[in-house]
């Protein structure tokens, strides 16, 4: 494939610097936390040989990659390089389109910020449910449409590259790209509207649901079919998970934890246990629901980005009743110093 000198560079500079010894060692680690062999009570890995970048960045605009494969290449090894140079990052890149990849497959408007704020894209909710209502009698959509065809040309690129390289392909995982989850799509797609139909009528929204999560479960085979699954312990963001997927919950910090369980939880344990399991983020406040939602065995441990707007209490209770994990956790030792608490329960 032809690859301008730069990307190359970029390649050939991690390739260099890639230590397997250390990656192994890394790799081992995160294994130990998830299996529960990890002494620490607050788990905070480290690369034993981290290095710093031998080429100089080029600026490089967001706005400008998702309209350049490359380009989008470039940008992903630039912060993989910066990775390597960090003792605590793990190894990865991703097709960086934003959370609009999923609703933009149901014809969603995409929405590029503007140059200045250096933000990923999202997509314009319709706010309609009469538009929602012909989407769902479409049924699933080309899964190339929207972002789709970007996405998977974008992972066949980096198979086809990798291979070339060896140590990146053993030890640099091309994570799955940010697909939310059913209910976040919902919102996404729908916009507030959604809310009043799960009063209004409650098997419009199933349907919608059932629809999106066929539809995701159609997306990940294909995604999985050019990128495989990489085990038990797949990268994602800066963090190693168990399991593969990474969904997003955000949409349910509106809900009640009734609600949660009626339009959320049954299509989140379906796409765990289809997947193979996996982790679960959400921003804002989840104390409400945490309890429903550690209950989904498949689901092995959540992100939550504010710890300060939710209940500590309760969200450390779940974690301790049901054997699960927090990862990346801001300020974690503020948290662990608790009765009952043990080690391998808590990344910060």
């Amino acid at each position: 494939m032809i690859l301008s000198d730069y990307t190359r560079s970029l390649l050939e500079d991690i390739e260099t610097r890639i230590d397997p010894e250390s990656e192994e060692k890394y790799m081992s680690d995160w294994r130990r936390f998830w299996y529960g062999e990890s002494d620490d009570m607050v788990f905070a890995p480290r690369r034993t040989k981290p290095s710093a970048s031998g080429v100089a960045f080029k600026p490089i605009h967001i706005n400008d990659a998702l309209h350049d494969r490359e380009l989008m290449l470039d940008m992903q090894l630039q912060d993989l390089s910066g990775r390597l140079s960090s003792s605590a990052a793990s190894l990865g890149i991703r097709a960086n389109y934003g959370t609009g990849i999923m609703t933009s497959l149901f014809g969603a408007e995409i929405f590029e910020m503007p140059p200045e704020t250096g933000n990923l894209p999202t997509t314009r909710s319709f706010n309609d449910s009469d538009v929602i209502r012909e989407i769902l009698g479409r049924g699933i959509p080309d899964l190339y449409g929207g972002y789709g065809a970007d996405v998977f040309a974008f992972g066949e690129m980096c198979a086809e590259i990798f291979e070339d390289y060896p140590k990146i392909k053993k030890y640099v995982q091309i994570y799955h790209p940010d697909t939310q989850g059913p209910l976040d799509v919902a919102e996404l797609l729908w916009g507030g509207e959604m809310f009043y139909e799960m009063y209004d009528d409650p098997d419009f929204v199933h349907g919608v649901l059932r629809l999106i999560t066929d539809t995701y479960k159609a997306f990940m085979d294909k995604w999985y079919a050019i990128i495989p699954k990489y085990g038990n312990l797949s990268v994602h963001w800066g963090i190693v998970q168990r399991g593969t997927l990474m969904l997003r919950l955000d949409s349910a910090m509106n809900l009640s934890p009734e609600f949660y369980n009626e339009y959320s939880k049954p299509y989140d344990r379906e796409l765990f246990d289809y997947f193979g399991g996996g982790c679960m983020h959400f921003c804002g406040r989840g104390d409400h629901y945490i309890d429903s939602l550690c209950d989904i065995e498949s689901m092995y441990a959540f992100n939550m980005s504010q710890p300060e707007l939710n209940d500590m209490d309760k969200i450390m209770n779940a974690v301790l009743g049901k054997n699960k994990r927090i990862i990346s956790l801001p300020r974690a030792a503020e948290f662990v110093n608790r009765p009952g608490m043990r080690p391998s329960m808590v990344h910060a």
